[in-house]
């Protein structure tokens, strides 16, 4: 039988600290039917994004684990970043690989979730394909208020059926941890892709304009959300995207018109810099757009008839 594989994107509040993210991360290393594949601290959000891939068993302990850790080390009292968050161990998303249904990773959410609550007493929230409601699916529904809000917010309406229907954690009492918040469980279809646009220019202003221009709630693409910003190690400013879909919205078409709208100011793109793991099929759509591949196939991918041969 086919071996099954799911990835993960699980993001803890700490980002500053090395020795707090090192043990954290150190968790799931060298584990037997999981792949680390990176981890991406960021001091100013004051968070770690983690790639994991893995068998479903394996990863559900590892992800279990690293929770676990996260909720020992780091104290969502004292937590600080811009990035919003609820939790120590903040979310745990999960996304079908290969060779398993989304109704299956579905389950395994579920089972993560239950138990994060079970062994350490940490409340949850189910987002996503998971969610109990259309609104909950999102997570930024979830973060409003972030800790300090929401935990007020929940303190102050236990006698509120309304309130606790709406916002109360699905696993818990109806409150948040003192010290370790609540954690986001999802499964999903995909991963988000998360790319900069760096512009030739240190004015941020002009990133924030297009940045508006992007994003979906200011009217630009639905799958998108975007913010200004300017990199570590650059001093050009970056149009920063989450994109949820890249099938409804090739990364070409956005770069495209954050180019024409850079260019109607004077300003011209330096870049596109990827950020984290994504499907190879983001990069494929980018070259048959701008080479107009002629009956191009798969299987002429060098790396993917290696991949076949190895049984992956």
């Amino acid at each position: 039988m086919a071996k099954q594989y799911v990835h993960s994107a699980p993001n803890f509040s700490a980002g500053r600290d090395k020795a707090v993210v090192d043990a954290i991360v150190n968790v799931v290393r060298d584990l037997p039917g999981v792949r680390l594949i990176d981890c991406y601290p960021d001091a100013d959000f004051n968070r770690t994004p983690v790639e994991l891939i893995g068998e479903p068993e394996p990863l559900a302990r590892a992800l279990v684990a690293m929770a676990g850790k996260a909720y020992e080390l780091i104290d969502m009292r004292e937590q600080k970043g811009k990035h919003p968050r609820i939790g120590a161990q903040d979310t745990i998303p999960l996304f079908p690989l290969r060779n398993i249904s989304l109704d299956e990773v579905k389950e395994l959410a579920f089972r993560i979730g239950q138990e994060l609550w079970n062994k350490y007493g940490v409340p949850v929230f189910f987002a996503g394909f998971n969610a109990r409601s259309e609104e909950r699916r999102d997570i930024s529904f979830i973060r409003q208020g972030q800790y300090e809000g929401l935990k007020k917010l929940l303190e102050e309406n236990q006698d509120n059926p309304a309130v606790l229907e709406s916002r109360a954690p699905d696993l818990g009492k109806g409150l948040l941890s003192e010290k370790s918040g609540a954690t986001i469980v999802s499964a999903g279809e995909r991963n988000l892709v998360a790319v900069n646009v760096l512009l030739n220019t240190k004015d941020l202003e002009v990133a924030k304009r297009i940045a508006k221009m992007v994003r979906g709630p200011s009217g630009g693409f639905s799958t998108i959300r975007a913010v200004a910003f300017t990199p570590d190690g650059y001093e050009e400013v970056a149009v920063s995207m989450n994109m949820f879909n890249t099938d409804e919205t090739p990364l070409y078409r956005v770069v495209e018109l954050i180019r024409s709208e850079a260019a109607s100011i004077g300003v011209s793109v330096k870049g596109v810099q990827m950020s984290g793991v994504f499907p190879t099929k983001v990069l494929l759509q980018c070259a048959d757009h701008y080479l107009h591949l002629l009956d191009f196939k798969e299987n002429q991918l060098l790396e993917h008839n290696m991949l076949l041969l190895d049984g992956e």
